[in-house]
C-alpha cells in the first residue's frame, strides 16, 4: 500500500474525468486504476466517487480529499525539489490558468520560447476569464489582471496593462466625440461583460474616481468581439491596449477621453504557498517578468 500513489491516481482520475483517460495518462490499465480507487475507498471507509455508465460524480468527501491530496502532493514535490537542489534544471508539469484574450495576445509566442529554454518542463494552460480556485482545481499558477483579493496566495507583479476608451472614425464623425465622461450618456457604448447596469471608471483628478453608467445595444464577455464591433462603428468601447493596440495604430480606432484614463491595471502571477519553492513555477514567473517588462513603456 502506497498512500501517495493512491492520491496521485485519484487526483489524475479527477483531473481527467474518467478511469480510462486517467489510466492512459498514467500508463496503467483501467482495471488497475479502478481497483486501486476501490481499495482506497475501503481503507478510508467513505465513498469518494459516484460511478455510473456515463460519468463520475465526486462526493463532498471526495472533493475534500482531492483538495487535501493536491496540497500534500505539492508539499512532497517541494521537499523532493529542495533535496535535489535549487541549482538543478527545472523539470515537471505546470498547470496554468490565464485570461483568454491576454493569453492569445502574448502567451502564444512566449510559451514556446520558455519551453525551448527549459527542455524538461511541460505546460498545461487553461484559458478562462473566471477567477479559478487554484487549490481546489489543482492549478500551480494563475495570471490575473486587476486588484487581487486578500488571500493566502502569493502574488508577483509581472507588468502594467493600459486601457483605452476608443471608437471608429465613422462613429465619431456621425455621433460626435465625447469631451468629458458625462457625455457618454448620449452615446452607444460597448461594455465588457453582462448585466443591466455597467459603470465605467474615470480619473476625475486629485485621486478622485468618477463612475459613469453606460448603455449600449451589445454586451459581450470577450474583448476581441467588442473591438471588432467598435471597428464596425457600433459604439465606444473600453479595452486593454493588447486587444485594441493594432486597430489604434492603423487608424481603425481612435482614442477618446484620454485625459480621464484611470491608472493602468496590474498583471500578476499568483500561486499557492506550497508552490513557492517549485523550480518550474518560479522559472516561468521570472521568464514572464523578464519578457513582459522588456519594453521601454513597461506597459502592455
Amino acid at each position: 500500500m502506497n498512500p501517495f500513489e493512491d492520491m496521485r491516481i485519484f487526483c489524475q482520475v479527477m483531473d481527467s474525468g474518467s478511469f480510462t483517460a486517467a489510466a492512459d495518462q498514467l500508463g496503467l490499465s483501467k482495471q488497475f486504476v479502478s481497483r486501486r480507487l476501490m481499495q482506497l475507498e475501503e481503507r478510508l471507509g467513505v465513498r469518494l466517487l459516484n460511478r455510473s455508465t456515463r460519468r463520475l460524480d465526486v462526493t463532498p468527501l471526495g472533493q475534500s480529499y482531492y483538495e487535501s491530496a493536491l496540497r500534500l502532493l505539492g508539499e512532497v514535490e517541494q521537499v523532493e525539489q529542495g533535496i535535489a537542489g535549487q541549482t538543478a534544471e527545472p523539470r515537471g508539469t505546470i498547470r496554468v490558468s490565464a485570461p483568454l484574450s491576454f493569453a492569445v495576445a502574448h502567451l502564444g509566442c512566449l510559451l514556446p520560447l520558455f519551453l525551448q529554454r527549459y527542455r524538461e518542463v511541460t505546460v498545461e494552460v487553461d484559458l478562462s476569464d473566471r477567477p479559478v480556485d487554484l487549490l481546489g482545481e489543482g492549478y500551480d499558477l494563475a495570471l490575473r489582471i486587476g486588484v487581487l483579493e486578500d488571500s493566502t496566495l502569493i502574488a508577483r507583479r509581472l507588468a502594467s496593462i493600459e486601457r483605452v476608451y476608443c471608437a471608429s472614425p465613422a462613429y465619431l464623425a456621425e455621433r460626435g466625440t465625447p469631451l468629458k465622461p458625462e457625455d457618454l450618456h448620449g452615446h452607444d457604448c460597448l461594455p465588457y461583460g453582462h448585466g443591466r447596469s455597467v459603470q465605467w471608471r474615470f480619473d476625475a483628478g486629485q485621486g478622485k474616481p468618477l463612475l459613469v453608467n453606460v448603455t449600449g445595444r451589445m454586451r459581450v464577455n470577450n474583448g476581441e468581439l467588442l473591438r471588432d464591433a467598435a471597428v464596425q462603428g457600433m459604439g465606444i468601447t473600453y479595452l486593454p491596449t493588447f486587444i485594441v493596440g493594432a486597430a489604434l495604430n492603423d487608424g481603425r480606432l481612435l482614442p477618446v477621453l484620454d485625459d480621464y484614463r484611470p491608472e493602468p491595471l496590474t498583471l500578476s502571477a499568483v500561486y499557492p504557498q506550497h508552490r513557492q519553492a517549485s523550480r518550474p513555477v518560479q522559472a516561468l514567473v521570472e521568464f514572464l517578468r523578464e519578457r513582459l517588462n522588456s519594453t521601454t513603456t513597461n506597459s502592455l
